[in-house]
């Protein structure tokens, strides 16, 4: 998820077999340099949140002031110091001149030919022949082409000459504005359970500082400090045979990369102990240090994708750890408040059928098709008009009655009248007409209780139809009798 994938295609079969290469900070690499800005202030806001930064020292590292470095107030003016800055006069095309891509590719060389003789015992310690390295020196300025493995330079010379390189940059490799931040990573120490601060070194802490701190240098620098420090990775790995280890390379190379320029070891004091150690661990764990952290890269791909960006790593450890707690809760919350809406927007439109409904009910010209739909409404006037919160309960129904007549029917004719039953099921039961159904038929000009006044007429004349029936039937059995 950390890249966007191109689908190209390829009508040359011998570039289909090429390994795709995938660079997990594209994104990063886009963003340092379309928006310097942008990205220099994440950088930073994530270095002081792992090392402590007074307002002047980070001012220098931001580049706002000029660095304030060991022996820079010193009156006393050494041989040592003089005769190092009157080497750095004598600028060539390549040494002595700030540091450029040019510069690093003819550098390169001795690089790219070093990895070849990494066993020659005391490499980068054993000082080569000085007219060896002057002529070696003279060429690469000049830039003409250097063959190397021709066998007329040894590696002692060139790994010497590699050393001068650096030695005679106008500012070390990692710059006096990062000085003081490498003297505070170089402080990270883990805690104990009591949150005191102990004497074993924060790795974890360590390499995630340095890999802010390189993104954040001029390209140059990173560039030719990546080749550099993979050679002594490398070195370091075959110490067995060239006597050098990661300690031993950082005695060597420390001065050149990290001292700050024109300064002596008086100048620095305690701090060369902590220089050395940081120059150690950097060698040690070179292959993780240019790699940017997991929370650059996210914060990178969504400045450039349009979402939310995260501007330290803690947003994004918040948000990762609440994340499975509250994503839940805030789910299960927008669910209820959608169904909530959807019962809402059901009900009212149900409520509006309903009242649609009811106006042509009661505008149909009368029949028995009416009368019926009518009944309906009354025996559910809470399920089937608007506003209902519930279902009615059904009316109870009328008990039979038990009176003479009704036996004298049972004995004599032995069969249950029929038409009975029947006026019995067409008398309407009990109204009860909800108030809005009530202001809807005012409305509609057809109160409810002219319907139900008709139907009680209705009734009334079935059961006088009735009682003369029963009265013939009474009279012609008792002539039979």
């Amino acid at each position: 998820s950390d890249a966007i994938c191109n689908f190209v295609i390829c009508n040359d079969s011998s570039l289909r077999s090429q390994p795709i290469i995938f660079n997990p900070d594209f994104f990063v690499e886009k963003l340092r340099h379309e928006k310097p800005e942008v990205f220099t202030e994440l950088v930073v806001s994530n270095i002081t949140r792992l090392i402590d930064l007074p307002g002047t020292e980070l001012a220098q590292l931001m580049g706002e002031e000029d660095p304030k470095l060991p022996g820079a107030n010193s009156t006393a003016s050494g041989f040592f110091r003089s005769l190092m800055s009157l080497k750095r006069k004598e600028k060539g095309v390549v040494f002595g001149s700030p540091l450029t891509e040019e510069g690093i590719a003819q550098v390169s060389q001795l690089i790219e030919y070093l990895h070849k003789n990494l066993r020659a015992e005391g490499l980068f310690r054993v000082p080569g022949n000085s007219i060896r390295q002057q002529i070696l020196k003279d060429a690469l300025n000049s830039g003409t082409d250097i063959d190397l493995d021709s066998g007329e330079f040894h590696s002692n010379d060139v790994a010497t000459l590699l050393k001068m390189f650096l030695g005679e940059l106008p500012e070390p490799l990692l710059t006096h504005k990062h000085f003081h931040a490498h003297l505070k990573i170089a402080d990270l120490t883990l805690f104990d359970e009591k949150g005191n601060k102990t004497s074993t070194p924060d790795k974890e802490r360590q390499i995630e500082a340095l890999q802010l701190l390189f993104l954040i240098l001029p390209a140059p620098n990173r560039s030719l400090l990546k080749l550099l420090l993979d050679l002594l990775y490398q070195t370091a790995k075959k110490q067995d045979k060239n006597k050098m280890s990661a300690h031993n390379l950082a005695l060597m190379f420390a001065p050149h990369i990290l001292w700050p320029r024109n300064v002596t070891a008086n100048d620095l004091q305690e701090n060369i102990t902590k220089l050395n150690n940081g120059v150690t661990f950097m060698i040690k764990h070179s292959q993780k240090l240019f790699k940017a952290p997991v929370y650059i890269r996210e914060c990178a791909r969504l400045h450039y994708l349009g979402s939310r960006a995260h501007t330290s790593k803690d947003d994004l450890d918040l948000l990762t750890s609440s994340g499975s707690k509250e994503l839940q809760p805030l789910k299960s919350q927008k669910r209820s408040r959608l169904d909530s809406c959807h019962q809402e927007e059901t009900q009212q439109r149900t409520e509006e059928a309903l009242k649609e409904l009811f106006r042509h009910v009661h505008s149909m010209p009368d029949s028995a098709k009416k009368k019926k739909l009518i009944r309906q409404f009354i025996k559910h006037p809470t399920a089937l008009t608007p506003g209902s919160d519930a279902p009615a309960s059904p009316a109870p129904r009328r008990t039979r009655s038990r009176s003479f007549s009704g036996l004298i029917k049972r004995k004599v004719l032995g069969t249950p009248v029929i038409l009975e039953r029947k006026s019995r099921d067409t008398t309407p039961e009990p109204v009860r007409v909800s108030k809005e159904n009530v202001q809807l038929l005012q409305k509609c000009g057809s109160p409810a209780h002219m319907s139900q006044a008709k139907l009680k007429s209705l009734e009334g004349q079935k059961e006088e139809s009735c009682r003369r029936m029963r009265a013939r039937l009474l009279s012609k059995d008792s002539s039979s009798l």
